[in-house]
């Protein structure tokens, strides 16, 4: 969705509405499940702090069923929803894995949806996509820092991931800068044989090709376009909007608008 790296209301409307339809389909779980929201990432940078913000915007319910039950009247239509930024590594010392670890075993979840910012592989996804999965996560995987993932297997219960591609290393960018030249040269000037080797390469092929020069010189930075402070908020505000809406099934869209601040 190109569009979604802008401000357009009607188009953050349909991805909210398509948004949540997905994800129901994916939590798959009765009204009465507790459900653990995971905010991955750095609240402090700005294209890393996807997750804090989801969290920041969501209606989270597990207080109100144990302390004040009357806000919810007869509680049926809201799930109960705990949610938490447990931060990264660099500012924790703790590994992300180990804290949600620890509030899975004390809270006792019937599932995981852990929110995250992502580096793309393709410069067209990045601020243009929202990607889902239920197999779950592995944080800073994409910028490699390989930690240990969050998933049915570490958890012992279903994790769905949502994440948005927001940077993009370098080695991606000269890549399909490359490709873009080596088209135009196919086009006037046909059967080439400078493009000759690298027609037999794969996309992932030459991008490790570039990748391996970029990197010894250390010029292989992570970059994230311009407008990331508005896209930032306009799609966190989609994800905790679909979210609110997918996991409190008594939730209109209307409602929504209220409680996704």
């Amino acid at each position: 969705m190109p569009g979604l790296r802008h401000r357009d209301l009607d188009l953050q409307e349909r991805v909210t509405r398509v948004l949540a339809d997905e994800l129901k389909q994916l939590i798959n779980l009765p009204p009465s499940s507790t459900i653990l929201v995971i905010g991955l990432g750095n609240e402090h940078v700005t294209a890393d702090a996807l997750g804090p913000m989801v969290v920041n915007k969501l209606f989270v319910t597990r207080h109100l069923f144990e302390y004040m039950p009357h806000v919810l009247g007869d509680g049926k239509g809201y799930r109960s929803i705990a949610a938490v930024s447990p931060g990264v590594l660099g500012l924790t010392g703790i590994e992300t894995s180990e804290i949600v670890r620890g509030i899975v075993e004390r809270v006792q979840p019937d599932a995981v949806i852990a929110v995250d910012a992502l580096a793309s592989r393709s410069l067209s996804r990045v601020n243009a996509t929202i990607q889902l999965s239920d197999a779950g996560i592995q944080p800073g995987a994409g910028v490699g820092n390989n930690r240990r993932a969050l998933d049915k297997e570490t958890l012992g219960i279903p994790v769905i991931a949502i994440g948005v591609p927001t940077v993009v290393e370098a080695a991606t960018i000269a890549g399909d800068a490359i490709e873009l030249v080596l088209n135009q040269l196919r086009e006037q000037v046909p059967g080439n044989a400078a493009t000759a080797l690298f027609d037999q390469l794969s996309s992932v092929e030459k991008w490790h090709l570039v990748k391996e020069v970029l990197e010894p010189v250390e010029n292989n930075l992570v970059v994230t376009p311009k407008e990331v402070d508005d896209f930032m908020e306009n799609v966190a505000y989609i994800v905790a909007k679909g979210l609110n809406v997918a996991l409190h099934p008594a939730m209109t869209f209307e409602d929504a608008d209220l409680v996704t601040h």
